[in-house]
């Protein structure tokens, strides 16, 4: 666990490093104006859409009873927006992930390469087509969890819990595998992976944790989802930056851990008698 801890404090100083803030310009505004250009074309057709759904919806209409009783019958007019809001952002939250990992994980991992491990040899253990397939496959798994527990967040407390357990998964299984990939053969990086297995992923849970702390700001009233144009490109501008965090603490300690791996010794060769060697021997146990 030491060797995490490095590795995250080693992240905190690399992610002042100028290099790594122009690196996350451009993941940011490609993810922000992909956001703001859903938003403006699609926002309030979904809005819609989906009040219509919930009047549908029976026990919709005893919740909005129970509000007009308890006099919070404005509360109706954010229910369809809240809900949507929650609904988009772990996706958004999925996206920045995907955007650190695909424009800023293998320059960082070359900057951390070139400062600390300049002379770990480059094995290239994987092509960029396995990468991508990886990270889709990853992705693909991480949307359809995060559908089917998407009924389980109306409970308080899973809401909190649930996405980012996603979340971390998902960075685990992408970004050590990015970090790896340059550098790791084949072997070495199925090695790693396999005995680091659960240092990286407290990892990426870590991470996890760390994105959902902006999304605490929508459950704190009405007033933000008011205020969601705003405060959506700056979640997005906080989900990079724990992302590109997180990316640099997967590289520490991944790079790390190869350097380790290579530099151990080679386990003790066993001494194996030859086949054609054993009749002699049995013929001098006979002689004595």
């Amino acid at each position: 666990m030491r060797s995490v801890l490095d590795a995250f404090f080693r992240a905190a100083v690399y992610c002042l490093h100028p290099r790594v803030i122009a690196l996350s310009f451009l993941p940011l505004a490609i993810t922000i104006a992909g956001v703001l250009g859903l938003g403006y074309f699609f926002w309030n057709d979904a809005i819609e859409a989906l009040r219509l759904q919930l009047e549908a919806w029976a026990w919709i209409k005893l919740i909005a009873g129970a509000l007009d009783t308890l006099g919070l019958g404005g509360l109706r007019a954010v229910m369809a927006p809240a809900l949507l809001l929650f609904a988009t952002i772990p996706f958004i939250v999925i996206v920045c992930l995907l955007m650190v990992s695909f424009f800023m994980t293998p320059a960082m991992v070359a900057l951390v390469a070139e400062r600390r491990f300049a002379g770990l040899e480059r094995k290239k253990g994987t092509s960029l087509f396995a990468s991508v397939a990886w990270a889709l496959g990853s992705t693909l798994a991480a949307c359809l969890a995060m559908a089917l527990s998407v009924p389980l967040w109306l409970l308080p407390p899973l809401v909190l819990v649930l996405p980012p357990l996603i979340w971390g998964w998902l960075s685990y299984r992408v970004m050590a595998f990015d970090c790896l990939a340059e550098h790791a053969s084949a072997a070495e990086r199925r090695q790693l992976m396999q005995q680091h297995r659960f240092e990286l992923l407290a990892i990426g849970l870590l991470t996890g944790y760390l994105g959902a702390l902006p999304s605490a700001l929508w459950a704190s009233g009405a007033m933000f989802i008011a205020m969601a144009p705003v405060l959506v490109p700056l979640a997005v501008w906080v989900y990079t930056l724990v992302f590109s965090f997180s990316s640099l603490w997967f590289a520490h300690y991944s790079l790390s851990m190869l350097e380790k791996l290579r530099k151990a010794p080679p386990p003790s060769a066993v001494s194996v008698v030859p086949p054609e060697v054993m009749p002699d021997l049995a013929d001098q146990r006979r002689s004595d």
